[in-house]
């Protein structure tokens, strides 16, 4: 049987950032589809969660990209045996910093980001893409990429996407879901630190954790070969168990 996936993109990013990565998967065998981000202007994770679970299919994979990949992890948990397994791709347990999870965004830089946001989001956007972009080999031409491919969207959505982020509390899914998970980080990430991957490592029940060494949070633009290979392989390993 082919293998379905689904990838859900960062924040402020939509799917055309993933574009690459899909294409390539698909010269794997794999069905891949982009799926949008909830446009809701609620920032409450569980109505993201019910709107995502009422419309991406059943049985298949989910993955996603940063904030889609904490939605995928979240929702594989709510669905559990119904979800054949989930990547996810520069994603954490938590996004913002916690006395108990500290590998993650400090939360004096997230609260900095959000009001940035809320003062000029154009701009902050701007920002973000040269943060995502930091750490790759072509850091101005993947900024650049990525910038080409934010698509327009409702300012409320965005701040929603953001509290969303910041609330997000991952780690009983990732302990939870029972199916198997990958999860690949990237070294060099000024987003989500790569120091989480043993953390991240120590709450799954079975799964694979790596690092993807010299490269940025916009990994899924600069290599998206070698990570289309890293998933399809670990897709067709897990199918045949």
């Amino acid at each position: 049987m082919r293998e379905s996936l689904i990838l859900l993109p960062g924040w402020g990013m939509g799917p055309a950032a993933l574009q690459p990565l899909a294409l390539a998967l698909g010269e794997h065998d794999l069905s891949v589809e982009l799926a949008e981000l909830p446009a809701l202007t609620l920032n409450d994770p569980e109505a993201w969660l019910d709107e995502l679970d009422a419309r991406l299919p059943h049985d298949c994979w989910f993955g996603g990209w940063s904030l889609g990949g904490m939605l995928a992890v979240a929702l594989a948990a709510r669905r559990g045996a119904r979800c054949r397994g989930v990547v996810t791709l520069a994603s954490n347990a938590c996004c913002v910093a916690r006395e108990d999870w500290p590998q993650a965004m400090p939360v004096e830089t997230f609260a900095a980001f959000r009001d940035g946001f809320a003062r000029s989001d154009i701009a902050t956007l701007k920002r973000f893409t040269l943060l995502c972009a930091q750490g790759c080999g072509d850091a101005r031409g993947q900024a650049r990429q990525l910038g080409q491919g934010v698509p327009a969207l409702d300012p409320a959505q965005l701040m929603a996407g953001l509290d969303v982020l910041a609330a997000l509390d991952n780690r009983a899914a990732l302990a939870g879901f029972a199916g198997p998970q990958l999860h690949l980080l990237a070294e060099l990430d000024a987003v989500v630190p790569a120091e989480a991957a043993e953390r991240l490592l120590a709450l799954l029940p079975a799964g694979e954790v790596d690092v993807i060494e010299q490269t940025g949070h916009a990994f899924v633009l600069e290599q998206p070969e070698a990570l289309a290979a890293m998933i399809a392989e670990f897709i067709r390993e897990a199918g045949d168990v």
